[in-house]
């Protein structure tokens, strides 16, 4: 039977070196994942998470730059081949596994995917919701990207945020830069509409071609470790 330690093993291999594992039950209901398919065993996820290099965002000012879309879209690639692999693993060991991508829009309108990475991620101890209504993971701020593996093996590895009390308290390093003033005191008040407005936009930006910005992103640092 597969341990914690093999996880951590695999993982490491895989290039992902931040994770966390737990349970998603009370959650599980939010995903739009459950109108294609029961999860009625499936009661645990994975959460993995890629940081991305504080050089790849250097560039980015009142828009995302060509270097930032590269790196943005290979942290994507790693997290979804580390999930398929780590799916194949767990199904060889037995388990029911579902690899959900990093990055897959299933309704452009509502701006909804079939589950929230961030929602998962913050279930397991990964981070907190910060004002721009990303994930906000300590030491690296909003800089990682995520991805999921929901699966029906009993484990829990804590992420570096679990039983913390963590926010963003008085900085608002996020807040004056949004070019259309989306980010408010969290994530409650968050403009989601604006913010997808504009990043759609951004998307026409010749050589862009996806839903990216990076401006909030390359402004919070977060707590530290």
């Amino acid at each position: 039977m597969a341990s914690e330690a093999d996880l951590k093993n695999f993982l490491d291999l895989q290039g992902i070196g931040l994770f966390a594992a737990g349970p998603i039950r009370e959650i599980k209901k939010d995903f739009s994942l459950t109108r294609e398919m029961s999860l009625e065993k499936i009661d645990f996820a994975v959460s993995l998470a890629v940081p991305l290099p504080g050089a790849s965002l250097e560039g980015i000012s009142d828009r995302p730059t060509l270097l930032y879309k590269h790196i943005y879209r290979q942290a994507n690639n790693l997290l979804d081949r580390a999930a398929l692999l780590l799916c194949l693993w767990l199904s060889q060991a037995g388990h029911q596994a579902i690899p959900v991508p990093a990055s897959q829009i299933l309704d452009w309108e509502k701006n909804l995917a079939h589950l929230s990475h961030r929602q998962v991620a913050e279930k397991l101890g990964m981070g907190f919701y910060g004002r721009n209504n990303l994930l906000v993971a300590p030491g690296f701020g909003s800089r990682v990207r995520l991805a999921t593996v929901l699966m029906d093996w009993e484990m829990e590895i804590p992420g570096p945020a679990s039983g913390k009390q963590l926010g963003c308290g008085t900085c608002q390093k996020c807040v004056p830069v949004c070019p259309v003033s989306a980010i408010h005191t969290g994530p409650q008040d968050f403009d989601r509409s604006a913010c997808f407005g504009k990043v759609k936009g951004f998307e026409k930006i010749r050589g862009i071609g996806m839903g990216i910005c990076g401006i909030c992103v390359k402004a919070c640092l977060g707590p530290e470790r």
